[in-house]
């Protein structure tokens, strides 16, 4: 160690001048350095207070926290969290177009996506900013890591969070929780190894910033501020999910898809008439909206008028009380997993089809793989699989994205629930229905395979469709006059088999025909046609 502090007070002559004190003084100092125990300092630079070197201007590069071994471990071990973070950031956002095995969340998994997000975002400014650390950042970072705990705490403690975020949602906020209190870790050790160098080089610590340094703070700060307020709001909108869970569904949840996710069934009347014979059951299939929102008070009018004897319907993946489904998720395996739900449920039919919109086309796909079962499809304004490109445009589905990365936020529904009156029954199935990032997902997954894998099955399904199966075509006459590709179309689903029964035009309905009194009427007189033809 002799040589490294005589070598060291020879650059420091070069560079100050000659110092006062004799040789013999010098090496004394020397002496007694090399007998001290090496430590971090040593290792760096030499203690110039000891040695009799004049101070360091604060200005000087050699002035820095990275001096000090523990702040340099401190930052490698924060890169490497970042790296860390950033694989799981690509394996959820992945996840959202192709599901990867064990990461599926039956919630929709935007909330872990998001999750993650702020965790990558609060290591990345960590390392922009690591040397100049500030209280303000430090008080954020606090704050942040208390919000985060109560979200953990929300999440473990409601069982339907619980349930619908899984091991991948639950893990995400538990990171970003560790995250949060690790910045608030580094910052402090960085401050502190920051105001040693300081005092040790300088002789005092500098609570001067330069215009650099107070940039930095100005937008580290701004940027925590931000990402708290995006906790806060989270907070709010777990909250509302923790409410929501209360709303019991009406039917059952049946697991499906080698137990993945639960689809939800309801049904109601009676499988027998008067005679003990058995009758068939409407099994309605939902368009854009819910069933629960319009086709549900339709469904049970029809049953009190004795229109229809027994009806059942079934939430698709993401859709009120049903889980998200893995993806990609295309109509065959939504028919499927549909299939399997009413088994579960003990539910056999035979069924009469009632379908409107997009749901048609998940109907007739029904249809075709349990044939001997449905005994006629009805089908309401359906939508025709050559216009499949409309719900499968590459930006509605980034929008659909978009949307669903900002859901957790809960902007409309928290907005909504203060000041719009909104109840959980709206945000579960109804009017607030599509601000669930959960459904948001679900409307993703089929707009991702909308002009591909689903058109390809609904064209396979009318090649195998049953020919004798009886068909009815109620349509929109606002949405003929005003979209004639949309009337061609209508009119080719006519022949959809050899045994069209009726083809109804409702003239003032809209879309949802159902919306309308003549739409009802119209709807609920071939029902009742198809349900008592034997």
């Amino acid at each position: 160690m002799k040589w490294f502090w005589e070598s060291q007070r020879d650059g420091e002559r070069d560079r100050y001048g000659s110092r006062s004190g004799s040789p013999a003084e010098h090496d004394s100092d020397s002496r007694e350095r090399g007998d001290r125990a090496p430590d971090e300092h040593t290792r760096l630079l030499p203690n110039r207070v000891d040695s009799g070197i004049p101070y360091l201007s604060p200005d000087d590069p050699a002035v820095s926290p990275y001096n000090l071994w523990t702040v340099r471990l401190v930052r490698r071990i924060t890169v490497l969290l970042a790296v860390i973070t950033f694989l799981c950031w690509i394996v959820q956002l992945a996840s959202a177009f192709v599901t990867l095995p064990g990461f599926h969340s039956r919630g929709g998994g935007f909330f872990g996506f998001v999750y993650v997000s702020l965790a990558l975002v609060t290591l990345v400014i960590s390392l922009i900013f690591f040397s100049v650390p500030s209280k303000s950042a430090r008080i954020l970072s606090i704050v942040m890591a208390v919000l985060l705990l109560v979200q953990t705490i929300i999440i473990l403690a409601v069982e339907k969070t619980r349930h619908e975020e899984a091991w991948v949602g639950v893990a995400s906020v538990v990171w970003v929780l560790l995250i949060s209190i690790w910045d608030l870790v580094a910052g402090s050790i960085v401050q502190r190894g920051k105001t040693e160098e300081e005092e040790r080089l300088t002789g005092r610590s500098e609570s001067r910033r330069t215009l650099l340094e107070w940039t930095g703070v100005t937008l580290s700060t701004v940027a925590l501020f931000v990402m708290t307020l995006v906790l806060v709001l989270m907070s709010c909108n777990l909250i509302i999910r923790a409410v929501d869970a209360g709303l019991a569904p009406p039917g059952g949840l049946y697991w499906v898809d080698d137990d993945k996710y639960q689809i939800h069934v309801y049904c109601r009347g009676n499988e027998t008439n008067s005679d003990g014979e058995k009758v068939p059951t409407v099994l309605f299939e939902a368009g854009e909206d819910p069933v629960e929102w319009g086709l549900w008070q339709f469904a049970d009018n029809a049953l009190q008028n004795g229109s229809i004897s027994r009806y059942c319907f079934a939430d698709r993946s993401g859709v009120a009380w049903s889980d998200a489904a893995p993806s990609p998720l295309s109509a065959s395996m939504a028919s499927d997993a549909l299939g399997e739900a009413l088994a579960r449920a003990g539910e056999k039919g035979p069924w009469i089809l009632a379908s409107a919109g997009i749901g048609s086309i998940y109907s007739r796909i029904f249809s075709s793989r349990h044939g001997r079962e449905v005994e006629a499809i009805l089908m309401i304004d359906p939508l025709h699989e050559d216009l499949l490109y409309r719900v499968g445009r590459p930006g509605r589905g980034f929008l659909l994205w978009l949307q669903g990365v900002i859901s957790p936020l809960g902007l409309e529904r928290v907005s909504g629930s203060l000041f719009k009156g909104r109840n959980r029954v709206d945000r579960v199935w109804g009017r607030s229905a599509y601000q669930s990032g959960k459904t948001i997902f679900g409307k993703l997954q089929e707009s991702l395979v909308a002009d591909s894998l689903t058109k390809r099955e609904a064209i396979s399904s009318r090649a195998i469709q049953y020919q004798d199966t009886p068909v009815v075509v109620i349509s929109s006459g606002v949405k003929l006059r005003r979209d004639s590709e949309w009337e061609e179309k209508q009119r080719d689903l006519t022949h959809l088999t050899r045994n069209l029964e009726d083809w109804d035009i409702v003239e003032k309905a809209p879309h949802q025909v159902w919306r309308t009194l003549e739409g009802r009427e119209q709807i609920e007189k071939r029902l009742k046609k198809l349900a008592h033809r034997g």
